[in-house]
């Protein structure tokens, strides 16, 4: 294998690439063309489309991919790896795809396992933030939020994922203002962090949650949040709700983007959490920097 490879985040509605030089980005590309607008299975077409100037830069280089593009309506199915999981178990569910102009070319497994609740779930994409937290995190234990659409709570002990939570906090926040209600008949929306840390304590009272976000239209109907700041009070319950869920005292990583985990940071002012950031494009990249480094050592 060269020095250069491509890890691509291909997930339901984005896709992300990044053109590596061991672990050292060289560039990156972002493009709206997830699985959910692939038509007909052109899976290897739009990703040649996507890193043609690369590849007629650094030819046939290695590619190595995570998120939903190894889900059943993806590229290839690649079968979850059941909990407990360490990197050499990701490893040995990854699956390798052709590409027609040559790369060498993988699909990493997603995880499944029961949750905290001792619900069936699943994750894809984020194992590999997890791995990557703990190569550039090392520690015994690590308990991580990764928030997003479908935020994940995950514990790890000595670099192994033993178990893991799905909470729809941000698919929620996106049906609720779109598609509810609540969301109905608003001015445009500005963000109001009063309005948010409202939010976030009215998710502190253990009130039932589809009662407590119908106080997004009671309390705009009072005039008690205005109807420009409703967006910010909604999304102050849905997160207020989800760090509600974390054990006493528990001191938490949290994975993801500057302006998201910058939010979930001031909603910790009011819930007490102690939450320590970093950044989850650079776990995601040394997670799949991590497997590369072993395919490495496994191909010819």
């Amino acid at each position: 294998m060269k020095r250069d490879w491509i890890a691509v985040d291909w997930g339901t509605t984005n896709f992300r690439a990044f053109l590596m030089n061991e672990n050292r980005v060289i560039a990156r590309i972002s493009a709206p063309c997830g699985l959910l607008t692939i038509e007909n299975g052109a899976f290897a077409d739009t990703l040649h489309q996507q890193l043609r100037p690369w590849i007629v830069e650094a030819g046939p280089v290695p590619v190595l991919m995570a998120g939903m593009v190894g889900s059943q309506q993806g590229w290839q199915n690649v079968p979850y790896v059941t909990l407990p999981a360490a990197a050499k178990d990701v490893l040995a569910g990854v699956q390798p795809v052709e590409t027609p102009w040559g790369s060498l070319a993988w699909i990493t497994p997603g995880l499944c396992g029961q949750s905290a609740w001792d619900q069936p779930d699943v994750m894809r994409g984020e194992e590999i933030q997890l791995l990557g937290l703990n190569a550039l995190h090392p520690a015994q234990e690590h308990y991580a939020l990764l928030p997003g659409t479908h935020s994940k709570h995950a514990w790890m002990k000595n670099g192994c994922i033993t178990a893991f939570s799905t909470l729809m906090t941000g698919e929620l926040f996106s049906v609720l203002s779109e598609h509810s209600l609540l969301g109905r008949a608003l001015p445009p929306q500005q963000e109001d962090n009063r309005s948010f840390l409202a939010g976030v304590s009215a998710a502190q009272r253990s009130v039932p949650f589809s009662h407590l976000i119908f106080s997004a239209r009671t309390r705009r109907l009072s005039g008690e949040i205005a109807a420009e700041h409703i967006h910010s009070f909604l999304s102050g319950l849905l997160i207020g709700d989800e760090l509600s869920t974390l054990p006493s005292g528990q001191r938490a990583w949290i994975v993801g983007s500057t302006s998201l985990t910058a939010r979930y940071q001031l909603a910790a002012t009011v819930t007490g959490a102690s939450l320590t950031t970093v950044d989850g494009d650079d776990c995601f990249l040394q997670g799949l920097a991590l497997l590369r480094s072993h395919l490495q050592e496994l191909t010819p």
